[in-house]
């Protein structure tokens, strides 16, 4: 959005509505604020009620230039609310137990809303965006699925279909249900080569990779090698047609990923190599080049490339950074350094601010590092 959305002249008339604020989750100095308004993935979106200090919209996607000004309108209407509960009201209430991580509470809400919804509801594809993702990260499956093979057919050749349909799709294939999964894949498939829906390319490659994962749930190795390939080849077509480097470097870890998986690493060294040149003070272009040197067996390439990402990787993201140096020490057979890397994330993880720490990453990292010791 950053390359491609946020410099889009249509979005100058809503100059002095809104206060636009970008949150650095890496940053400690914004600690306090994500322990108020936790951020699970990004981007994710807000509005907030200035008064209130609270959530008044909350949107866990990217967003092409007419989705984002549809959130702002819509955001401005949400504080703005009075008066008994509405579907519109029951939907920023929804938002707002999300944006505290009340995802049992957030269910009900988007639910309640649903179900209040008048005819030719505004909100409704958001509002089914927002709630079949609640109960994809609550783990409820079966109510994904089948809330998707429902509401599939009321939002087809929308933005909001090809998401519902895509994140029924991976909860259809966490249960292997082979009939859903077929349903659902013809709903994404036919949502990706839909070219009048406005989705941005890094949102097609979300939905390659469901398709992706759903032949990987049905065992078929040849129909996840095709779709993997065409994914790659998606990939690097859209990258061709980027206009400035920022555009270009959007593609940078799902072309890695699309790499990786083909066995195909080497393939990414010129793409991230250009990418550090780049952004020599970005950690990102060195951090995926030695995931890509690891791969290749290039032990003290993928050393190096991590020494330059953690010369400028900071927050949370560094224990990830230090997590694929102890894969790269394991690889290379050096026990003794992975061992020291582990021990130095879990100091780090354990001296993070309340907001950026995660209880869940640190007690992975101690019982990863525990195996090692026992092995």
């Amino acid at each position: 959005m950053q390359a491609f959305v946020f410099t889009d002249k249509r979005l100058e008339r809503y100059a002095g509505q809104f206060v636009w604020l970008q949150v650095d989750i890496d940053d400690a100095k914004n600690a306090d604020f994500l322990a108020r308004f936790p951020i699970p993935a990004i981007p994710t979106l807000m509005v907030i009620d200035p008064k209130k200090e609270s959530v008044a919209l909350r949107y866990m996607s990217g967003a092409t230039i007419s989705q984002l000004t549809k959130l702002l309108d819509d955001g401005k209407r949400a504080v703005k609310l009075t008066g008994p509960a509405t579907a519109d009201s029951l939907l920023s209430a929804a938002d707002r137990y999300a944006s505290q991580g009340l995802t049992a509470e957030a269910v009900k809400s988007y639910e309640m809303a649903l179900a209040k919804a008048p005819k030719g509801w505004g909100q409704f594809g958001r509002a089914s965006e927002s709630y079949i993702t609640a109960l994809a990260m609550k783990g409820d499956n079966g109510r994904c699925t089948t809330f998707a093979l429902d509401t599939y057919p009321r939002l087809r050749g929308t933005s909001s279909g090809a998401s519902v349909a895509a994140t029924g799709l991976g909860c259809a294939s966490e249960l292997s249900d082979k009939s859903h999964i077929e349903s659902l894949e013809k709903a994404t498939r036919e949502s990706i080569d839909n070219a009048k829906i406005p989705l941005s390319g890094d949102d097609r490659s979300g939905m390659y990779q469901s398709l992706i994962a759903a032949r990987g749930a049905m065992k078929d190795e040849a129909g996840e090698q095709k779709m993997t390939e065409e994914w790659s080849a998606f990939l690097d077509a859209e990258a061709a047609k980027a206009k400035t480097p920022e555009e270009r470097t959007v593609y940078d870890s799902h072309r890695l990923g699309a790499y990786l998986a083909l066995g195909t690493p080497e393939k990414a060294i010129p793409m991230l190599q250009q990418s550090e040149k780049d952004f020599p003070n970005d950690y990102n272009p060195p951090s995926r080049l030695s995931a890509a040197y690891k791969a290749m067996k290039m032990y003290d390439e993928a050393l190096a490339a991590s020494d330059r990402a953690l010369a400028h990787v900071y927050g949370p993201r560094k224990i990830t950074v230090l997590r694929n140096r102890a894969d790269i020490y394991v690889a290379k057979g050096d026990k003794e350094n992975a061992r020291k890397t582990l021990e130095q994330a879990i100091e780090y993880a354990s001296s993070l601010p309340k907001g950026q720490r995660s209880e869940g990453t640190i007690a992975a990292l101690r019982k990863r590092l525990e195996t090692m010791v026992v092995r």
